[in-house]
């Protein structure tokens, strides 16, 4: 009974921690977003993406596909800022542990398990720049497809930070009905060559 009753407090205490570290990076990543409107925008450019795919005439869709290029513009701007103001956070701050769960001091514990949070928003910010330039003279249709691979994937990246790996996957799925690996192979080869050598280590 006393063994039990020893767990059961230890595993509050666990929570306690983990709960404290994650209020820390939500507010430490928020303090930084709060100054954009990227999930805003992100809304508009996905629902405007499916809108103009929809429309099977290009007169109708046309006007979509201009209306967004404002929005895109905007987002590549905010995602490249966005990457340079985490550059003056202290390196301890921005680590995020490869481990699929959040366990309590794993960052400072176990840093060779760990990846920057602000090396890894350069690269979601060069992937949607590379991705609206289209080097790869991708359709209006599947150049959509991929810039909205970027976006989610930087989604889920401020997801794994602030939580973990899992939570940001279900919520991926949850919000998008879309898999956390179908968005992996949907972003650029260039996004997915960097964004993998990171994340795995």
């Amino acid at each position: 009974m006393d063994l039990l009753i020893g767990l059961f407090f230890i595993a509050i205490g666990v929570h306690a921690v983990k709960t404290a570290e994650q209020r820390n990076r939500i507010a430490l990543l928020g303090s930084h977003l709060q100054k954009f409107q990227l999930e805003k925008h992100m809304e508009q450019l996905i629902s405007g993406y499916l809108r103009a795919l929809g429309e099977k005439d290009p007169e109708r869709s046309e006007p979509i596909w201009r209306n967004l290029e404002g929005i895109e513009a905007t987002v590549n701007e905010q995602l490249a800022q966005l990457a340079r103001d985490l550059h003056e956070v202290w390196n301890e701050r921005t680590r995020v542990s490869r481990w699929p769960l959040a366990v309590p001091f794993s960052t400072r514990l176990f840093p060779a398990s760990t990846f920057d949070l602000r090396t890894l928003l350069e690269v979601h910010a060069k992937g949607f720049e590379t991705a609206l330039r289209n080097d790869d003279g991708l359709s209006r249709r599947d150049q959509a497809f991929r810039l909205t691979a970027e976006l989610l994937l930087f989604q889920h990246s401020c997801h794994w930070f602030c939580r973990s790996k899992s939570v940001a996957s279900a919520r991926l799925l949850a919000l998008h009905k879309t898999a956390y690996e179908q968005v992996v192979a949907a972003v650029s080869p260039q996004t997915r060559q960097a964004y993998l050598a990171l994340v795995r280590g």
